[in-house]
């Protein structure tokens, strides 16, 4: 069961969690939240999703997490996990049917560095997004994204695979997918013009079952999109 539409104040509280399943508190165009809907999909875990509107947030939402963040996780016994990479280690560590992180503790290393040096760009997706629709100049910010991602690209250079755990998907692609599917509506596609192999790497993850399942359109971001900027957003579009 999936509660798409979104769950606002006033709202009463969906049921228990369904035996046998976890629940997935989430928005559907939140690119963290997308995190740990891939990694479900991808492990083929039983699961519900709700949805909440991060603008007027349920008031049981908040007792749950007063904080009133999207990814939150619920599992059968009641316990709440928040924050994408802990939801996504956990699943990972829980379901161990078809692993995501590599085995030795090494590799899981060279995750989470990777992971670490991608969450410096993130912030610039949005800068230079926003910096752009008020007319600044970003130059200097667009610079720095194409020397972060030039790193990103030599990573895949250096290691010889498609991806960046090896010749199938990991959990480190998982977790970078999400800005990538949105480069378009940063208007920074043209970023990946001078990193062959990362732009190689994202067409490769469009292929990908759980990026399928998990995805929006170029035009239904940009329509969810519109709604955002002008200060109302539909976190039901589409539905």
């Amino acid at each position: 069961m999936s509660a798409e539409k979104c769950f606002a104040k006033g709202s009463a509280a969906p049921g228990p969690v369904p035996n046998g399943h976890i629940r997935l508190y989430s928005m559907r165009f939140c690119p963290f939240a997308q995190r740990a809907r891939l990694v479900l999909s991808a492990k083929g875990i039983k699961h519900d999703v709700v949805n909440i509107n991060l603008k007027d947030k349920p008031e049981w939402f908040l007792e749950m997490n007063p904080l009133g963040l999207v990814p939150t996780m619920e599992t059968l016994a009641g316990e709440l996990i928040y924050e994408s990479p802990i939801i996504c280690d956990y699943l990972d560590e829980f379901y161990p049917e078809k692993k995501l992180l590599p085995s030795s503790p090494f590799g899981k290393a060279q995750q989470k560095m990777t992971l670490e040096h991608f969450s410096k760009i993130v912030p610039l997706f949005y800068k230079i997004s926003m910096g752009k629709k008020s007319g600044d100049d970003v130059s200097v910010q667009e610079a720095e994204l194409k020397n972060r991602l030039s790193k990103l690209n030599e990573d895949l250079v250096n290691k010889k695979t498609k991806f960046f755990g090896g010749d199938s998907i990991t959990m480190i692609d998982y977790m970078m997918w999400p800005w990538f599917e949105r480069l378009e509506i940063f208007q920074l596609k043209h970023c990946l013009d001078s990193t062959p192999d990362l732009k190689k790497w994202a067409e490769l993850m469009l292929e990908d079952v759980a990026v399928k399942a998990t995805m929006h359109s170029v035009d239904t971001h940009k329509a969810f999109g519109k709604t955002y900027a002008e200060g109302k957003p539909n976190f039901d579009y589409g539905l």
